[in-house]
């Protein structure tokens, strides 16, 4: 597989280096393991674990490292799908591209684009609402939904005065992120050693409940802590060797942070009443105050609002700048893809970013929000994991990494099973994602009746999201 891969860089390398020939500057490779591994890490922590691990344990029980453990599985399922595509089409772009070239139906790709960029907007929701709620309350006392939805208008003000993402940054926003998880870690090793807690917890079941059926639907939410791997395929184009690269950094980043996952919902139910955890916008704060009293709570609570605060601006600079991507390409309404003369930014797409997800505050709560991100990535990943299966049709000159067969496949069940109803899936969040994808179609339909255009180049769109 490496020598693979490595004839893989080669040729991606040499085609970067025969469009400079031709006048069309490539994107400048920057980017080496150390750095894409930690952008993997990166782009997974944040919000999902730092206020949802109550929600799932309240589904399961002390066994929730379970559900956490099986969304681990899932996705590395699906990683196997993103690394065969992006050593074979090492371009920035992920599953608008693969859909368009696996099916080949503009209006498909363009689904899977808004979706991606929808579950963009609930996931920086989900951040928002846990923002407002415990974490910040260490500081100071106010109404969680005020804080929520003041905190967004922020991100959008930030969003809009112009944000250069850095690779480089990001080491030191993950070692952040990082720190706040290890600390949990330490609390529960402490507590453990002095008595505090129990330890038999982590394999109980809630009473009532069918075991499968409670891991499942913990699953169903757990998989939120998950995503943003996919996210790294939007680097591609900025990596050495990615088809070498990509492969060892997507895998390690997964395996890292299920690792850590599954270790803090163990040593979370161990230390907290499930009650007390589910009740919690911020869970572990419960874990910290727990098992080391004396530990300083407003340190904790600044790293996880750092965590929350980091992950819903990643993903608000993602949703605003797809909506320009796909206004620029005319698939929907072009003044949504107006940039400021000064700024240079996309205003329009930002106001547009930001009014969606003041709504989707306004009526979500951090389970129904992160639910309905999961929910739709999930069904994006359904279908990359076909893709990937009918794409195997598609020769491409170059050696690349093949994923096993029953990967995908698995893949492709496991997604569209947490998707659906089967999962106990709260029937709210399946709403929440028809009315968004509803307000896509609706854009894509008055754009075709005024402007006609239904064909567009993917690749475009993922070059949005790269960079600022």
């Amino acid at each position: 597989m490496q020598a693979d891969c490595e004839r893989e860089g080669a040729m991606a390398d040499a085609a970067v280096t025969a469009e400079r020939v031709a006048g069309q500057p490539g994107l400048r490779r920057v980017i080496g393991p150390k750095l894409l591994l930690f952008f993997v890490i990166g782009d997974i922590l944040g919000t999902g674990i730092y206020a949802l691990t109550g929600q799932v344990a309240g589904a399961v029980g002390g066994a929730a490292w379970l559900s956490f453990a099986l969304s681990f599985v899932v996705a590395l399922f699906t990683a196997s799908s993103y690394i065969e595509l992006v050593c074979k089409y090492p371009r920035a772009a992920g599953a608008a591209l693969y859909t368009h070239k696996a099916f080949g139906i503009p209006f498909l790709t363009f689904l899977v684009a808004f979706a991606v960029m929808a579950s963009g907007l609930t996931s920086a929701s989900a951040a928002a609402r846990a923002f407002g709620g415990d974490y910040m309350s260490q500081f100071i006392q106010l109404p969680a939904l005020a804080v929520s939805l003041t905190f967004i208008v922020v991100l959008a003000l930030i969003n809009f005065r112009g944000v250069s993402e850095s690779v480089k940054a990001n080491v030191l926003l993950t070692t952040v992120e990082l720190v706040g998880l290890v600390i949990v870690i330490g609390v529960g090793i402490l507590a453990f050693t002095r008595g505090i807690g129990d330890p038999g917890n982590v394999v109980r079941f809630n009473e009532g409940i069918n075991p499968f059926q409670g891991v499942i639907a913990g699953t169903a939410l757990a998989f939120f802590a998950l995503v943003g791997f996919e996210d790294s395929v939007n680097m591609a184009e900025e990596t050495h060797d990615p088809a070498r690269v990509f492969p060892r950094a997507l895998f390690l980043g997964i395996l890292v942070t299920g690792f850590i996952y599954m270790l803090v919902a163990a040593i979370a139910t161990m230390l907290v009443p499930i009650p007390t955890l589910q009740g919690s916008s911020g869970p572990l704060l419960e874990v910290v105050r727990a098992g080391a009293p004396a530990f300083p709570l407003t340190l904790f609570a600044f790293i996880a609002l750092f965590a929350v605060s980091n992950s819903a601006l990643i993903n608000m600079l993602m949703a605003s700048r797809l909506v320009y991507g796909m206004a620029h390409e005319r698939i929907i309404p072009g003044a949504l893809g107006r940039v400021h003369a000064s700024r240079r930014t996309p205003w329009v797409a930002i106001i547009f970013t930001t009014l969606l997800a003041v709504a989707l505050i306004s009526v979500g709560n951090i389970a129904g929000l992160g639910g309905t991100t999961a929910l739709l990535l999930l069904l994006v990943f359904t279908v990359v994991n076909v893709a990937v299966l009918i794409l195997r049709r598609d020769r491409v000159e170059h050696e690349h990494y093949r994923a096993p067969t029953i990967l995908p496949v698995l893949g492709a069940i496991t997604c569209a099973f947490l998707a659906s109803p089967l999962s106990g899936r709260d029937v709210s969040q399946y709403g929440l994602a028809a009315v968004l994808l509803a307000i896509g179609v609706g854009l894509w339909l008055v754009n075709r009746l005024y402007v006609g255009r239904t064909e567009f180049d993917p690749a475009k769109l993922g070059k949005h999201t790269a960079t600022d």
